[in-house]
């Protein structure tokens, strides 16, 4: 005999489960990840709503003002940059029957899962290198640095005169480089290298806050990245919305205390008599001012 209407089941239990574990490492990364990189404000999108960015430039008067004369104002002007919009991106795994029976749950649930999860943050990090890559109105120096220090140094430098003359804030810089010019740089030098959810960075580094060691794919060699910290803005979607709750969408998040940036849902579909896992999620890391962003290519 079939169980009665709205009996919990063991495969709804375990269900729940594998949808918190899969929030939480998610999430778990993610927020370290932000930590690492110094961003403390996530913008949340809502519905409805366009993401802008601006540039930003100030063009001084001359100070010399006589005694009692008028001071002329400098003109300040913000132009505002439109982003692509963030949109909400849906992916599902399923695994059937005949593979967990084959496989093991082990396997055909616990490691896939994994590298479900792996590719969903890879897609990220791939989107924020190309932002990188294809920025218009970076700042660049008039004549390339001959070595990879010399590139460090103009690097943060021009960020930071760029970010005076703004009135803002830019103590702390992260770089983004190519893994090989760092162990050129360093050689055989004894230097510790930390890894978090498929970035490598070095903490403290040559007045950097962190210098991450990308690809080729990423940051082609001789080329670096320097980006303030308080220029870098995490924009998300909020799986939890009401709004999309109001039309029966529920998914697992993590809760209050964190921002929502992925929803999960697993049910069984008995029709095809296999196990499916649906994540949505819109994440994307931008600068707030483009022209707070430096590229600077060294050597030949």
């Amino acid at each position: 005999m079939a169980a009665l209407e709205n009996t919990t089941t063991t495969a709804q239990i375990d269900a729940s489960i594998r949808e918190i574990d899969f929030v939480s490492r998610f999430q778990r990364n993610w927020d370290l990840l932000l930590q690492i990189m110094g961003i403390s404000r996530p913008i949340r999108k809502a519905p409805g709503t366009k993401l802008v960015g601006s540039t930003a430039t100030v063009t001084l008067e001359s100070g010399a003002v006589d005694e009692g004369d008028l001071v002329p104002f400098s003109l300040a002007e913000v132009n505002p940059v439109e982003y692509a919009d963030l949109t909400l991106e849906k992916y599902a795994k399923a695994t059937t029957a005949e593979a967990i029976l084959k496989y093991g749950y082990a396997v055909a649930i616990e490691k896939t899962d994994a590298a479900f999860l792996n590719a969903l943050t890879k897609n990220i990090q791939d989107r924020f290198y190309t932002y990188l890559n294809e920025a218009v109105g970076v700042l660049e120096p008039e004549a390339d640095p001959a070595t990879f220090q010399a590139g460090l140094a103009k690097a943060k430098g021009l960020v930071v005169e760029k970010f005076q003359e703004l009135s803002l804030d830019a103590t702390e810089v992260v770089a983004f480089v190519n893994t090989m010019d760092v162990y050129d740089y360093l050689g055989s030098a004894d230097i510790t290298i930390q890894s978090q959810f498929g970035f490598q960075y070095i903490k403290d580094f040559m007045g950097f806050r962190t210098v991450f060691l990308c690809p080729d794919s990423a940051v082609a060699a001789g080329t670096i990245f320097a980006i303030p910290v308080d220029n870098l803005v995490l924009y998300y979607v909020d799986p939890s919305d009401a709004e999309f709750a109001r039309a029966g969408l529920a998914y697992r998040t993590v809760g209050e205390g964190s921002p929502n940036l992925i929803g999960v849902h697993v049910e069984g579909n008995y029709g095809r008599v296999q196990s499916e896992i649906s994540a949505v999620l819109g994440m994307a890391l931008w600068a707030e001012y483009v022209n707070g962003i430096a590229k600077v290519e060294f050597g030949e």
